[in-house]
């Protein structure tokens, strides 16, 4: 779910997403705003980018959005940190959802990405059952590590949920309800071509694995080989063909 404008640019995002079958169904439609653009300037010597971004008057989707969304639909949704105190109510119609399900019924489980060093945005540590924390906010509170860091910031989390860090090249780590630390190493490409949307491809393979079932070590392992291997080739194309396999035998 997200906001989207009108115009040229906005078509071209939608006969993407249809080309990978995403479901925009419940895109928020602003016909009278601009959409952001963002230019991105790769070094082809080291795979590291540059990003121009000029960020318009297109507005993040609102609890008011988010009301009209039929959950019964869903087993599991994330939030990307954005506008923090709309998505803390967005989270909270989802417990109050789960609360109200019969005993037996899967309840919906809830992610949430805090990437950016923005003060508004720790407010979303304690409402996810699975908590992604970038490696800059984990530098901001003084880690130097992703043991270190979901170590020292597991105290933030409600009780029972996932910390999850990734460190690039140093890998990832996880502390789940067991109170264990477990790590994955890096697997890097032969050649470095573009980071753009590693850590995407990251959180979503992880998403993917615990969504279907499988552990916490192997969820961080498929995220670290899925974010190295997308790390070898412009885009994101070479997903499926890499690693449509796994994900075809990963279901249940």
């Amino acid at each position: 779910m997200g906001s989207l404008s009108a115009g040229p640019v906005a078509d071209f995002i939608l006969e993407d997403f249809q080309k990978f079958h995403i479901d925009v169904s419940l895109v928020s439609a602003h016909a009278e705003c601009a959409l952001p653009a963002s230019v991105v300037v790769s070094n082809i010597s080291t795979g590291s980018r540059t990003i121009l971004h000029m960020n318009r008057d297109l507005p993040d989707v609102t609890a008011e959005d988010f009301s009209k969304v039929d959950l019964h639909q869903f087993k599991w949704i994330h939030w990307e940190g954005r506008n923090a105190e709309e998505q803390v109510k967005m989270i909270q119609r989802v417990v109050a959802f789960n609360a109200a399900l019969p005993r037996q019924q899967q309840r919906i489980v809830v992610s949430v990405e805090i990437e950016k060093t923005r003060e508004p945005l720790y407010q979303l540590f304690p409402h996810g059952d699975v908590v992604f924390v970038s490696k800059d906010v984990a530098r901001h509170f003084g880690f130097l590590s992703a043991g270190a860091a979901v170590k020292g910031l597991c105290g933030r989390l409600k009780p029972g949920a996932v910390l999850v860090c990734a460190w690039a090249e140093e890998g990832a780590d996880a502390l789940g309800p067991s109170g264990s630390v477990v790590h994955s190493d890096a697997f890097p490409p032969e050649t470095l071509v573009d980071t753009l949307g590693a850590g995407d491809t990251f959180n979503s393979a992880v998403i993917y694995t615990l969504s279907n079932g499988g552990s916490l070590q192997d969820a961080l392992t498929f995220g670290c080989r899925v974010a190295g291997g997308k790390c070898g080739f412009h885009g994101y194309d070479g997903i499926e063909k890499d690693f449509g396999n796994s994900l075809k035998t990963s279901k249940p």
